[in-house]
């Protein structure tokens, strides 16, 4: 039977709902689900300034994965957004909810951004970006990869 993933756009996040995914990537060592969960709890980071969003990945109504876009902290440009907090339960790897969060991260970066950008130090996440698209930034301190964004505004579309 074929397992049904389900990308969705969150505007009020239950924190408890991700305790499993908290619990397992701190397991794994990887501290930044806790600290998305952290800062949403103390208001620092609630993915709710224009041009942010939240995406969870759900599998069988279990909370599978989840990603976040913020403006850019680091960058004076307005222009710049940043991919955080990407993570997919261990459970339910190698399914392309990496991949589904993502496109979901870019597509909505491209309605506010004209470049996307993250940091890893993780090689199998490195690999990953680099497979979709992201290119790596040797230049910066504050990101790992970026990717440039095409904006289509309504000249870009042609009509027959």
């Amino acid at each position: 039977m074929e397992q049904k993933i389900v990308i969705q756009k969150v505007n009020q996040l239950d924190t408890a709902s991700l305790m499993l995914l908290v619990g397992e990537s701190s397991y794994e060592g990887f501290r930044h689900v806790k600290r998305l969960v952290n800062d949403y709890e103390d208001g620092a980071n609630k993915f709710d300034e224009p041009g942010e969003a939240l995406f969870i990945a759900y599998q069988h109504d279990n909370i599978v994965g989840v990603c976040g876009l913020n403006r850019d902290p680091y960058s004076n440009n307005k222009d710049v957004g940043r991919a955080r907090r990407l993570y997919v339960s261990p459970r339910a790897r190698r399914s392309g909810i990496a991949r589904m969060l993502m496109d979901s991260v870019v597509a909505e970066a491209t309605k506010h951004y004209k470049m996307l950008v993250l940091k890893t130090h993780n090689p199998i996440a490195d690999a990953f970006y680099r497979s979709i698209g992201f290119s790596v930034d040797c230049d910066s301190e504050n990101n790992s990869h970026f990717l440039r964004l095409e904006r289509h505004t309504p000249s870009d579309v042609f009509t027959s």
